[in-house]
């Protein structure tokens, strides 16, 4: 459509000019000149770069013009055309053709142009005029051979482009143009300016070539730069190939641009390619064969395959196949790894190709890209780390908050917004029996199977060290509550931690927006009061509600308070008697501690214990309760009317290596036998902590004092450790005591427990006696020793006094003077 119009041009004006002048042959070795002259002038290019091709506009008006001037216009078009023939010749047919026809085209529109003007007499500015108008018409003509052909090729408005984009290869033409003229006017005067003009043509193009690869270095580095600038403000990885891929493209010349980075932990694969006719975005292929990029990796270097390269002629079979000419790809490195790959494929321009030029600039650029990936994926990885847990990679904490935050914001009028909060029970036993790796496998257990149970709408999260949280939105309170449930159950059963298989069991607390807080952080709070309040619960499920955190806050107000309490002795002891059910001998008292706080009143024992419990006051309040204990155990003892006394200890004070020496130095400073001393642990307490706690308890039993298994049946392996534990007695829960008159299931248990405890030569106390049944009951099945209401509640020193003055009476004993009471009322 361009080619052929411009070919029929031009030999119809060849032909014309041919008729005109016969003798247009005779000056063959000027025209031989001329042709050499626009060979010569070929080297001497402009690129002009529209889409996948480079189109040549090359400068030959000097050339040109000296034709116009001094050979006939048939010479001049055979001349002119053999050049470009010449020079063109390594193109293909198709391209080799336009380029020659537009040759013919346009010197043969110069040459119209001088037809039609003054005939040419000397080298005046007459003769100037009418040359540079030719030249003119002649550059303008290739300039719109050139666009005409993109239009055919593309699109007209990509010919418009080029037309437009071309402009300032006329500006060159002109100067071209100029240069010819004068180097008309010096031969016209004399032949031996050849010589000058020779110095002078070698002089300017080695200083344009200077220039023109200066210019280019230059450009070069300023869009390199650019990119750079790019990569530094492109904080997010998956943004950076739309960033980077157009200007590598862009800045290499090259048809495909390509970046693969390897997937890496929590970062998958990423293989994004920008081409250079496609407006449409980036694609999720690429033209480099995998040989080339799995070379690049293994070796960590850079590999180039074309013309230019001699060192990888092996893979040049591998881009003939794929009908590609070249390519370069560049390793990203991370320190000693590769991290993925920066790949151009086809340098744009049939007779174009990479060099080593090239390659530099592509490893300069391939430095900044992997430094860039490297900070997107440590700011990621910092991020992620900001809102995960390290060891279950659930959302933490904070997550959760914001989540939360979130979901009561687009909350529905009929659903409310549940958190249920998963406290594990008895892992730390496991991180101090086993070791913290087994633990932290018993955790992850944990989260697997939290996270398997869980609706697919709901956010898992661990939240402190044996505390998982799940949110979700819910029906209501009655709704949730049942699902706590349920996830509970399902929850619950052996989990493999290491070779062991353990029983994992759970206590939940549950919490709901919008009647339980308004804010996330109110509603953790509030779950993880509910889930303490669980623990004690069979079902293990226990909705928030005020009661709690009332308690709670006066627990945390008290802490402080109960420290002034005891340092300043504000703490009572009160006695409960111990009575022989056989003979109602009053053979001891259990020493409990009361405290009346001056602004809350009267604190419950479990609130003020769980405070020193935890605030580490629990040493000093075991020591003021035994040191009144030995105190009124000897004034008994003086007064020859013996009593024994007993003492609660929590399994954290058995965890004390030096309670033992306190207990050792209290009798000797009180001068009490060590029989006189009992101390009752919990059954619970010590079965979490039993291989612990043993040490301590055969000191104790080797000093001589009693020991006493406290609150026995509500634990979950009694039968099978006591046998084991050094022990004296047993203390019969109350919850048995009391329910046994009226259910026979307690019943049972405590005849049970009678019996176990006689079978082990074990003397056997049930506290809770507050019936006449329940009494009898206990006299007929054997139980030895009783305490409860039936008998007194607790009192206070001078109240015990007053009781055993009025309600017992002494009888002598061989053992000594011990009281007995008058009547069971």
């Amino acid at each position: 459509m361009v080619t052929a119009p411009l070919g029929l041009f031009g030999t119809i004006c060849l032909a014309v000019f041919l008729a005109t002048e016969p003798g247009w042959y005779k000056p063959w070795v000027g025209g031989l000149v001329i042709t050499a002259g626009a060979v010569a002038a070929g080297v001497a290019v402009t690129h002009l770069v529209i889409g996948r091709q480079t189109y040549t506009v090359v400068v030959t008006e000097t050339p040109l013009i000296l034709g116009l001037y001094f050979l006939p216009p048939a010479m001049v078009i055979v001349a002119m055309t053999c050049a470009a023939f010449i020079t063109y010749i390594r193109l293909e047919p198709a391209k080799l053709g336009f380029n020659v026809a537009k040759q013919a085209a346009s010197t043969s529109a110069a040459l119209i142009v001088i037809a039609l003007l003054p005939t040419i007499r000397d080298a005046g500015p007459g003769t100037w005029a009418i040359l540079f108008a030719a030249g003119a018409a002649s550059a303008i003509t290739s300039h719109v051979s050139v666009a005409g052909v993109i239009a055919v090729v593309q699109s007209a408005a990509a010919g418009r482009q080029a037309l437009i984009a071309g402009l300032p290869t006329l500006i060159t033409s002109g100067i071209s143009i100029l240069i010819g003229l004068v180097f008309v006017v010096m031969l016209d005067v004399t032949w031996w300016t050849v010589i000058l003009l020779a110095g002078l043509i070698v002089a300017l193009v080695v200083v344009l070539r200077s220039f023109a690869g200066v210019f280019r270095q230059h450009r070069t580095l300023a869009e390199v730069y650019e990119l750079t600038l790019a990569l530094r403000d492109e904080a997010d990885a998956g943004g950076l190939p739309d960033v980077l891929l157009g200007r590598v493209r862009t800045l290499m010349q090259s048809e495909y641009a390509t970046l693969w980075l390897a997937a890496q932990g929590r970062h998958p694969e990423v293989l994004l390619t920008s081409r250079v006719d496609d407006s449409v975005g980036l694609f999720d292929i690429s033209p480099t064969p995998a040989a080339v990029r799995d070379r690049v990796v293994e070796t960590g270097r850079v590999i180039s395959v074309g013309p230019q390269f001699d060192d990888s002629t092996d893979l040049r079979s591998l881009l003939r196949r794929d009908d590609l000419r070249d390519l370069i790809a560049v390793p990203l490195r991370s320190g000693q790894i590769t991290i993925g790959t920066l790949e151009v494929v086809n340098r744009v321009g049939s007779t174009s190709t990479f060099r080593d030029a090239d390659v530099q600039v592509l490893e300069t650029i391939a430095a900044h890209v992997a430094g860039a990936v490297e900070n997107s994926r440590l700011v990621d990885r910092l991020r992620y780390d900001a809102y995960h847990d390290r060891l279950t990679a659930l959302p933490n904490r904070r997550r959760i908050i914001d989540a939360l935050a979130e979901s009561v914001t687009v909350r529905a009028e009929d659903e409310v917004v549940a958190i249920l909060l998963f406290d594990v029970d008895g892992q730390r036993n496991v991180n101090e029996s086993m070791g913290h790796a087994a633990g932290d496998k018993l955790l992850v257990e944990v989260a697997e199977r939290i996270r398997g149970i869980a609706d697919s709408g709901a956010l898992v999260g661990r939240i402190g060290g044996d505390e998982f949280v799940v949110t979700l939105r819910a029906a209501g309170i009655e709704a949730t509550i049942e699902l706590a449930t349920q996830m509970r159950e399902r929850l619950r059963g052996p989990m493999a931690v290491g070779s062991l298989t353990l029983d994992v069991d759970t206590a939940v607390g549950v919490s709901v927006y919008p009647d339980h807080g308004s804010d996330p952080e109110t509603l953790l709070q509030r779950a993880e009061l509910a889930a303490n309040a669980a623990k004690v619960l069979p079902y293990g499920v226990q909705p928030f509600h005020p009661a709690l955190e009332s308690r709670a806050v006066r627990r945390l107000g008290i802490a402080a308070d109960l420290r002034r309490a005891i340092d300043n002795d504000q703490l009572e002891v009160y006695f409960q008697p111990k009575v022989t059910l056989t003979d109602r001998h009053v053979l001891g008292v259990e020493c409990l501690a009361r405290w009346v706080h001056p602004t809350h009143g009267e604190v419950a024992p479990e609130d003020f214990v769980a405070v020193a419990e935890h605030t580490g006051q629990l040493a000093r309040l075991t020591e003021v309760v035994l040191t009144a204990g030995l105190r009124h155990c000897k004034a008994w003892a003086d007064a020859d009317r013996p009593l024994s006394i007993a003492v609660n200890l929590s399994a954290r004070t058995l965890l004390d290596s030096r309670f033992p020496d306190l207990v050792r130095e209290l009798l000797e400073e009180h001068r009490m036998e060590p029989g006189q001393v009992t101390f009752e642990i919990s059954e619970p307490g010590m079965l979490n902590d039993i291989e612990r706690v043993l040490p301590t308890l055969y000191r104790l039993r080797d000093l001589g004092v009693r020991l006493s298994v406290d609150d026995f049946g509500t634990g979950a392996s009694s039968l099978g450790y006591l046998r084991q534990w050094p022990v004296h007695e047993v203390k019969i829960d109350d919850t048995f005591v009391q329910g046994m008159a009226t259910d026979s299931g307690d019943l049972a248990i405590v005849r049970a427990i009678v019996s176990l405890a006689r079978e082990f030569g074990l003397t056997v106390v049930a506290e809770g006696v507050e019936s006449e049944l329940t009494l009898e009951l206990l006299e007929e099945m054997g139980c030895e020793i009783g305490q409860g209401y039936l008998f007194s509640r607790p009192l206070p020193f001078e109240r015990l006094e007053a009781w055993l003055s009025a309600q017992t009476e002494p009888e002598s004993t061989p053992t000594g003077e011990v009281r007995r009471l008058r009547a069971v009322i």
